[in-house]
């Protein structure tokens, strides 16, 4: 349950938000998705109450990269296209290289063209989210949610698609959800939640000259002591 949660994101923004487990991150996601309703206050986009638009134009709007990617019993072109009908060839190549997907998918059998999802050819954990990453990019929404989307990757992997991200997110309005802070330190505003409350908002840099609950996470993560000293 989020408690008196209140925040703006200007066009074009990248917002993070961070905080433990439970803290109320995904259901920002949700209420703004409309897969529940606000039970108090609103949610507006550009001045418009969400609830004044029907679900289908408002998540039109968005596209997103969750922790666990569907793929359809489809082939891999396909799966990326699903984010944009009438996508050509030349443009799903394109997203799937700012993804970094390119390489692997020309790995497979086929190709673009080998079949995935059930019963098809088994992906990584990060080849299928590389591939839900260029499905986003390919749709080209204004508005982007990254939920977990790198926490399958390995680091170089991550390292590629975050330098990618940083570029396609131009004139786009970005929400970030993540626990690992390193996914989140180029966000234009940092939101830390816990217990459903916003307990601390900034950029990475002023976080953690706050000392506050943000540089706690951070020092826990990067295995530093209070003082900024790695572990031994």
């Amino acid at each position: 349950v989020l408690k008196d949660l209140s925040f703006r994101v200007p066009r074009g923004n990248v917002l993070a938000l961070v905080g433990p487990s439970g803290a109320g991150k995904s259901t920002v996601v949700d209420l703004l998705s409309r897969f529940f309703e606000v039970s108090s206050g609103s949610i507006s986009i550009d001045g418009v109450d969400v609830r004044d638009v029907r679900v289908s134009d408002l998540r039109s709007l968005m596209a997103v990269v969750a922790q666990e990617t569907v793929l359809f019993h489809d082939t891999v072109a396909c799966n990326i296209a699903y984010g944009r009908s009438g996508a050509t060839a030349d443009e799903v190549a394109a997203a799937s290289k700012a993804a970094n997907a390119h390489e692997f998918i020309l790995g497979l059998p086929d190709g673009y063209e080998t079949v995935v999802g059930e019963r098809g050819v088994e992906l990584s954990g990060g080849q299928r989210q590389r591939i839900a990453i260029a499905r986003a990019i390919l749709r080209d929404a204004p508005i982007l949610i990254l939920d977990e989307a790198t926490s399958a990757l390995d680091t170089e992997s991550e390292r590629l698609i975050q330098d990618a991200l940083a570029r396609l997110v131009e004139g786009r309005t970005v929400l970030v959800i993540a626990h690992r802070l390193s996914t989140v330190q180029r966000a234009d505003q940092i939101l830390v939640l816990e217990d459903g409350s916003l307990v601390e908002y900034g950029d990475h840099k002023t976080l953690l000259a706050q000392s506050g609950r943000y540089r706690a996470l951070y020092d826990l993560q990067f295995g530093l002591t209070p003082h900024g000293v790695a572990k031994q």
